[in-house]
């Protein structure tokens, strides 16, 4: 029996982007994933550095935009960019996944709270991380 749910985000043109939780009846976290395609600028001295200062920034971003009223103060940010990988002319897949706790078991999962919170943290995520990121430019798709 199939217990999970998945919504996609429409309306980002460089980013596949969705939501969801793994048991909507026992409904407590949320995660994001975002998937996009990562180019370095520029030559990067230390693609391992330049990996784990996005994922602190994105948590700082999520750390000031998180909604008190639905989620916890507590998540999970998982950012998975192969630093091995990274060189200049070369496009990168990036996998980030977001889990967030839930304040109050009341909350249906398809619930406009849940929705209108999700949205807002993407929005912020997608603005402060990545399309002002001085490091990366970033893609749908591999080729294009």
């Amino acid at each position: 029996m199939k217990k999970g749910k998945n919504i996609k985000i429409n309306g980002y043109d460089r980013f596949k982007i969705n939501y969801g939780t793994v048991d909507c009846k026992d409904f407590k976290s949320v995660f994001l994933n975002i998937q996009t395609w990562a180019e370095p600028i520029d030559h990067i001295e230390n693609p391992t550095k330049a990996v784990m200062s996005l994922t602190k920034s994105i948590k700082y971003t999520i750390f000031d935009n998180i909604c008190d009223e639905t989620f916890e103060n507590r998540f999970i940010v998982d950012l998975d960019l192969r630093s091995s990988g990274i060189q200049y002319g070369k496009k990168s897949f990036l996998n980030l996944e977001c889990v967030f706790f839930i304040k109050n078991e009341q909350i249906a999962f398809k619930s406009n709270e849940i929705k209108s919170t999700i949205k807002s943290i993407v929005d912020s995520i997608l603005s402060n991380n990545f399309i002002k990121n001085k490091q990366f430019n970033f893609y749908n798709r591999k080729i294009e």
